[in-house]
């Protein structure tokens, strides 16, 4: 029973949504299986957060190795949840002046704003800023020129660099207007609207697919992988 009700519930939600979208006469039904579901997104929430600390604090009370990183993420999950729920230094809303907690959680001046604009943008931006050198090193590395696909990869690539810069544009100034089309920036629109677009649409549609497909077996039972390795 612990593997077929899941299934039994994934199965009949699952194609509930998809003829509730068809059927306009049971699209009320469909909405009702969306509340449920943000029911139960929430006591997922509530459930990762308990594994969380649970799984770090053990790592700081075992001293693994990291054990210092998690201490990190323990308390700054604890600090943010704190001011979050307790709305420190929320001021009251315009509404409801004479209640000290009637304003938004994460209005301009509340800590939980502060910890948002000063500490969560400054880390995402450093890492995205590490990020670039990642690439960097993997482009290096996977631009080389052994065969004709590579080739014709690295020299797209470059050409579309290029025509990003000042120095692509003043390097192909001097072609005639009958040839603009062969200038880097021009060059670099077209790569991005027509080739760049038609792989995007190839791709997108066979990731389509794939969720179809992936879908279909999860509703149908075939794919029991989301009940456990058990």
């Amino acid at each position: 029973m612990k593997r077929l009700i899941p299934l039994w519930i994934t199965a009949v939600s699952g194609i509930l949504l998809i003829v509730a979208y068809f059927i306009p006469a049971w699209e009320s039904w469909g909405e009702k299986a969306t509340i449920w579901f943000d029911v139960l997104a929430a006591s997922a929430f509530v459930l990762g957060g308990g594994n969380l600390l649970k799984l770090h604090l053990r790592k700081v009370s075992n001293r693994q190795a990291g054990w210092a990183y998690s201490a990190v993420t323990v308390a700054a999950f604890v600090v943010t949840l704190t001011v979050g729920l307790a709305k420190i230094g929320v001021h009251p809303s315009d509404n409801n002046p004479d209640f000290a907690w009637s304003g938004s959680y994460n209005s301009s001046g509340t800590a939980f704003w502060w910890l948002y604009e000063y500490a969560f943008k400054p880390l995402t931006a450093t890492m995205f800023s590490l990020l670039a050198f990642y690439v960097a090193s993997a482009a290096f590395r996977a631009f080389r020129a052994k065969n004709i696909e590579a080739t014709l990869l690295l020299g797209t690539a470059f050409i579309v660099l290029l025509g990003r810069t000042f120095a692509g544009v003043f390097l192909t100034q001097w072609l005639p207007e009958s040839l603009s089309g062969l200038k880097l920036e021009n060059l670099t629109v077209w790569i991005m609207q027509v080739p760049n677009t038609a792989g995007t649409r190839a791709i997108m549609i066979g990731v389509a697919l794939g969720i179809a497909s992936t879908s279909l077996k999860v509703l149908l039972g075939v794919d029991r992988s989301y009940l456990g390795s058990d």
